[in-house]
């Protein structure tokens, strides 16, 4: 057993990616096998991630694990690193992932083939890109993710989908050539790809080649934000998650926080307070950014001529609340806005898989109000899929209380988790030093809250309109039919969500740890340069 969990951190990468080869091996015809094989392996990948974050929380300040491939130190060896942060969204992509599949064997998993390898290499890629240690190990994390993505984008059939998904192939190409061009430049100048190295060699770069480095940094930032979605770079966003099958949609919730993620953990540990000249290198690209994200995705969400659209502009939604309040620079901001990440991917992925159930209950255009279709795209014709599933009992009543649900939570109202995580982003920025603050408030602060109450306010509006539309103009035309492995995994997220509400304050200890030992570094970097001996745990002081 001690083994295990010494060598705990990699088996959230090796899992998926045996299972995933292994069920290359099954053919159609051993269908049923496969989805149990791929929902054991998710199932174990759930409970392995359960482990890796009481092991990183092991500490009462905290724990680092340093996970040496082929026992060679860093820099020179590739390294994993597990951390409270890289344990959580580990967590967080498992639950997403089982939801996910579980909803998929409804249909989804048998309109094509390969359906759950490519699900479990993404859920390898996701894993990996939250645990490696270094730049270039990121790269190909990203790039097995992506590669499993643009199959998952594509699966089904259909005009729209298809036409979509080129769209998001060519964009995340373009990003990947961004993304080797900066970590190129940055190896150029440094020497090293590695993050805890690269940070602790940032402060003492000649003048002369800083230029270089921070360009390298901006190239390797915008192949980030692409995949976050930030404005102007997240264009392709809304038309591809709307057009992806409802399961891979809501896994795809959690890849937009890849690109969030990575920006979070360079910058605070490449570009900190410990950087020198560099110290809060692209903070102000991050805060307008954000903001102008944040308002895009708001004015998308009030103009979206379908429901599906609907969820993705939420996800720019939330890619720009994160990404705004990351470009605050504030330790207890960082605290909220990782609540609000892990509360807003849960709900915006049961939001995904929650839309192709209305539509069976909605009568055709009813949600359709003629507000700038042509501005956003709405003219390419949906694809007609076949009805599933028998009714439920009281289906109508549970799809309309998880709507309502996902209502709260998507515009943060309370008393659900969205709008506690709002609220304590709210108080941080307006109180970075607590209830002695002195310093002026900021304009920047003014701007983050009232866009932040406005896309909340943009989102009742909208989610309400369409909750008329669908419950109230179609009760009585037809029966739901509904699966009850299609609605069950939508409740679990659900139910995991008011979990988070009520356990917020224990929650929100968490995300400081995590916060507080993003913006002091130092002991990572040291840890992480000067491995302990495999398996062993370290304690970090934020």
């Amino acid at each position: 057993m001690t083994g295990f969990i010494d060598n705990l951190i990699i088996l959230p990468i090796l899992l998926p990616m045996a299972t995933g080869a292994l069920l290359l091996m099954f053919d159609d015809r051993l269908r049923n096998a496969r989805a149990l094989v791929s929902l054991a392996s998710t199932v174990m990948l759930l409970v392995g991630s359960v482990l890796l974050v009481m092991q990183a929380n092991a500490q009462p300040t905290g724990a680092l694990a340093v996970y040496e491939l082929g026992n060679w130190p860093a820099p020179f060896g590739i390294v994993l690193v597990a951390d409270r942060l890289s344990a959580m969204m580990v967590l967080v992509t498992a639950i997403l992932g089982i939801s996910a599949l579980v909803y998929s064997l409804a249909r989804w998993h048998s309109a094509g083939s390969s359906f759950h390898s490519l699900f479990q290499f993404l859920l390898m890629g996701v894993n990996g890109a939250f645990l490696t240690g270094d730049v270039f190990n990121l790269f190909v994390f990203f790039e097995v993710m992506l590669a499993a993505s643009y199959g998952l984008a594509l699966h089904g059939q259909g005009a729209a989908r298809v036409k979509a998904s080129l769209h998001y192939i060519a964009v995340n190409l373009a990003a990947s050539f961004l993304f080797l061009i900066g970590a190129a430049l940055i190896y150029g100048v440094t020497g090293t790809l590695n993050m805890a190295d690269l940070a602790s060699k940032v402060a003492n770069i000649a003048e002369m080649d800083r230029g270089l480095l921070e360009t390298g940094a901006a190239i390797l930032g915008v192949a980030f934000l692409i995949k976050a979605g930030m404005w102007p770079l997240g264009f392709w966003l809304p038309t591809s998650y709307a057009a992806a099958a409802a399961p891979v949609a809501a896994v795809f919730a959690i890849m937009t926080k890849v690109g969030v993620y990575a920006v979070l953990r360079i910058s605070t540990l490449a570009f900190g307070a410990e950087a020198g000249v560099s110290a809060g290198f692209g903070n102000t690209v991050l805060l307008v950014g954000g903001l102008a994200t944040l308002a895009f995705g708001t004015i998308g969400v009030l103009a979206a001529q379908t429901t599906s659209r609907l969820a993705g502009y939420s996800v720019l939604v939330s890619s720009g609340t994160l990404l705004a309040t990351m470009g605050m620079g504030n330790a207890g901001a960082t605290s909220g806005a990782l609540f609000y990440l892990v509360v807003s991917t849960l709900a915006i992925s049961a939001f995904f898989m929650l839309v192709e159930l209305l539509d069976r209950v909605r009568i055709e255009g009813a949600d359709v109000l003629a507000v700038t279709m042509e501005a956003y795209g709405d003219d390419e014709e949906g694809d007609e899929e076949d009805e599933i599933g028998v009714a439920i009992p009281a289906t109508l009543a549970v799809l309309s209380i998880s709507f309502g649900l996902c209502i709260l939570l998507i515009a943060g109202l309370p008393p659900l988790a969205g709008f506690v995580a709002k609220v304590a982003i709210i108080s941080a920025i307006f109180n970075p030093d607590g209830l002695t603050q002195t310093a002026p408030i900021p304009p920047s602060a003014w701007w983050l809250t009232a866009l932040l109450i406005f896309s909340g306010f943009a989102a009742l509006v909208a989610l309400t309109r369409t909750w008329i539309n669908t419950f109230w103009a179609t009760m009585s035309e037809r029966p739901a039919p509904v699966r009850v492995i299609e609605i069950a995994p939508v409740l679990l997220l659900l139910c995991l969500t008011v979990a988070t509400t009520i356990l917020a304050g224990p929650a929100l200890s968490y995300t400081q740890a995590i916060a507080d030992q993003l913006y002091t570094p130092a002991p990572v970097i040291e840890e992480v340069l000067e491995p302990p001996a495999p398996g062993q745990l370290v304690e970090v002081v934020p």
